[in-house]
């Protein structure tokens, strides 16, 4: 029997980067603040997740780590296991703590039916005791006949129409829709609930936390988030200061803990003799960076949107456009709308090009300036519909297992 206290098991398919995480670490504490006795545990294979500090209530299980190759397969990060076996035992991890946690909502960020598949036999069998079944998707995919054939290979609309009950989009409709030119049927369409983007907040302050070796003058943020696309970023950010063609607001740079060390070292060498750039490798609470910064520059991922919208600083952007053209899309979709500026890769290493849009990036306007209403509802919209769900959890039926 369940007990009354509600419970929410959130998995996070992590091979690489930081975006998974902290979306939904993001969405756990929002839960725990939201309501007294609710409790979060996320599922992750991301290696550093104990990097981060978790608010009361909120735990993790870490599952054994996989790391994606340049050839699009996946291996072990670190043990010495093949992929099949890997996968076997992660999927017993997760269905063993979803049986014994037993939550009263499950969600599932990104991919359907998890890595491979390994999250299909706890959707059945969670789904069989009555657990909400929820499918939590970015606002911005892929190009759409990639996603669709992506989906189809991987027999995730089936997925979405028989296992889930609700699909969140965590965006707004008027600036992308995932879902558009991929061939779901409008029984997935009609689950969709698009939440508006996930308010960032400042977290406490620690003995840690980073302090500009600026002092009081303004300074740039440049991120490439978790770092292990960022090479070209940093390297035509650094090129700029050190060309000094024009006067350049100081740059503080985040590497971001996926970057390879030889890259680190190397930027960190060329900045020794930049008075006007600071590196620091990696930070937990980039957020206090954020909210003292100027402006920022970063390549368009999921995470550094929501996070200038939050702090709403003037922004650059250079997405990547390989192996997904996610970052590009959602990029010029914010331009359109006039929340941001972006500046093409193809461009690289085009050092005027660089040093043109950083002189004048101080002086552009702030996201809110768009006024494009609701972007950044998606944790409220989040909590309402959670309070929903376990306002009365017993009157859900349990659902037949797919295919009966």
């Amino acid at each position: 029997m369940r007990c009354n206290q509600p419970k929410i098991l959130i998995y996070s398919h992590d091979s690489f980067g930081l975006g998974h995480l902290r979306r939904c670490r993001t969405i756990a504490h929002s839960l725990v603040g939201a309501f007294e006795e609710l409790s979060v545990i996320i599922l992750s294979g991301s290696p550093i997740i104990g990097s981060f500090d978790f608010r009361s209530r909120v735990d993790f299980v870490r599952v054994p780590g996989v790391i994606k190759l340049r050839n699009g397969q996946y291996s072990a990060h670190t043990l010495p296991l093949g992929i099949e076996e890997m996968l076997e035992l992660r999927a017993s991890i997760i269905e063993h703590t979803a049986e014994v946690f037993d939550p009263h909502v499950f969600i599932v960020d990104k991919e359907p039916l998890g890595l491979r598949g390994e999250v299909r036999t706890t959707l059945e069998k969670l789904g069989q005791r009555g657990t909400r079944l929820v499918l939590g998707l970015r606002d911005v995919m892929d190009d759409p006949e990639v996603l669709k054939e992506e989906w189809e290979r991987k027999g995730a609309p089936e997925a979405v129409e028989n296992l889930y009950d609700d699909v969140w989009v965590y965006g707004r409709k008027e600036i992308h829709d995932p879902l558009e030119g991929i061939g779901v049927p409008d029984s997935v369409r009609d689950k969709a609930l698009f939440t508006g983007y996930l308010r960032r907040e400042m977290p406490l302050p620690t003995p840690q936390s980073f302090r500009s070796p600026f002092g009081e003058e303004p300074f740039i943020l440049v991120t490439p988030g978790g770092g292990g696309d960022g090479v070209e970023l940093i390297d035509w950010v650094l090129r700029a200061y050190e060309a000094h063609d024009q006067p350049l607001f100081p740059a503080v740079i985040v590497l971001g803990p996926f970057m390879a060390t030889e890259h680190q070292e190397s930027f960190i060498a060329r900045t020794e003799h930049l008075r006007d750039v600071h590196i620091i490798r990696f930070t937990p609470t980039i957020e206090n960076l954020m909210d003292e910064a100027v402006a920022i520059v970063g390549m368009g991922g999921y995470n550094i949107f929501c996070e200038i919208l939050s702090f709403n600083k003037p922004t650059l952007l250079v997405p990547r456009v390989q192996p997904r053209r996610e970052q590009a899309i959602r990029a010029a979709k914010a331009e359109s709308a006039g929340l941001l500026s972006v500046l093409s890769i193809d461009l690289y290493p085009d050092v005027d090009a660089m040093v043109d849009a950083l002189a004048r990036l101080p002086r552009q306007a702030p996201p809110s300036v768009a006024g494009v209403d609701g972007l950044l509802d998606g944790l409220d919209v989040i909590n309402n519909r959670v309070a929903d769900f376990i306002s009365a959890p017993q009157t859900r039926p349990a659902r037949a297992a797919a295919g009966e």
